[in-house]
């Protein structure tokens, strides 16, 4: 946007003294429609892209090759500490991923389980009412979006996903491992990311505008068919539709009203 964080907090500090709110510190450094921008954005035929995980078909190979394919797919940055560690595709065991759903007398096949775990791009995102500069929106098929470039760091998003799904960039993503994909970013959509700004899974929207499946799901096709299923919610003829209506799933942290799309079969 070319104005820093500390010109951001001083023109937000004179619109609030002059009554006008956040917005318009938001509306003087980015002037334009954000709703205009969304719809600029390529979309395909589905009206609410979901994904349905197959539990009881996970193993370690396929979550293996299926988070090392996103992250080479986004350029994601390795900065090889934990501590500062950026993900948007990981595992995680049974009872962090649903401890709504964990009991004393719970089957061994899933207390020591592991999961791959993503942004749930949720119908009902509290990341996006918090952001200040519309930063994360929804889109219009469901897929929440970051923009790097309108990201002022203030990790409201953060605090807000009850999926811990967003990661901070603590460190000089430019001085991270080189990039494995030279094609990411190709558009204004991904502007080169830097230090101090939050990021996370898109639903490989970038893939889904060319007809593509998300690089996790073609990953798992590649060594178990139907064990990560993408398709369009609202279509009941859909695939995820049909594995829906044959199987019984759950969500994580359903009761929050979020309204999660990741649906894992049990």
């Amino acid at each position: 946007m070319g104005v820093d964080r500390r010109q951001f907090l001083k023109i937000a500090g004179v619109a609030a003294l002059a009554g006008l709110g956040g917005k318009a510190a938001v509306d003087i450094l980015a002037p334009g429609d954000v709703e205009a921008s969304m719809k600029a954005l390529p979309l395909t035929e589905g009206k609410r892209w979901a994904m349905v995980i197959n539990m009881p078909e996970l193993n370690d190979e396929i979550m293996n090759k299926c988070i090392a394919a996103c992250h080479e797919e986004h350029n994601v940055p390795e900065f090889g500490d934990p501590k500062v560690e950026v993900k948007w595709l990981w595992k995680e065991d049974y009872h962090h991923s649903f401890p709504d759903h964990h009991n004393e007398y719970i089957d061994e096949k899933y207390e020591h389980k592991f999961l791959l775990l993503a942004c749930n791009h949720c119908s009902n995102p509290p990341c996006c009412r918090v952001c200040p500069t519309q930063a994360t929106w929804q889109r219009e098929d469901g897929i929440v979006m970051m923009d790097w470039h309108r990201c002022i760091g203030c990790r409201f998003c953060m605090a807000a996903c009850p999926y811990g799904s967003r990661s901070f960039n603590w460190g000089d993503p430019r001085k991270a491992p080189k990039d494995k994909n030279p094609d990411f970013p190709t558009n204004i959509n991904y502007p080169t990311r830097s230090k101090g700004v939050v990021e996370k899974c898109t639903f490989c929207d970038e893939r889904i505008s060319k007809g593509q499946l998300p690089a996790c799901v073609e990953a798992a096709n590649k060594l178990k068919k139907n064990v990560l299923i993408f398709g369009d919610l609202a279509d009941p003829d859909s695939n995820v539709r049909q594995v829906l209506s044959k199987n019984y799933t759950i969500r994580r942290k359903p009761d929050l009203g979020t309204e999660p799309n990741i649906f894992y079969i049990v």
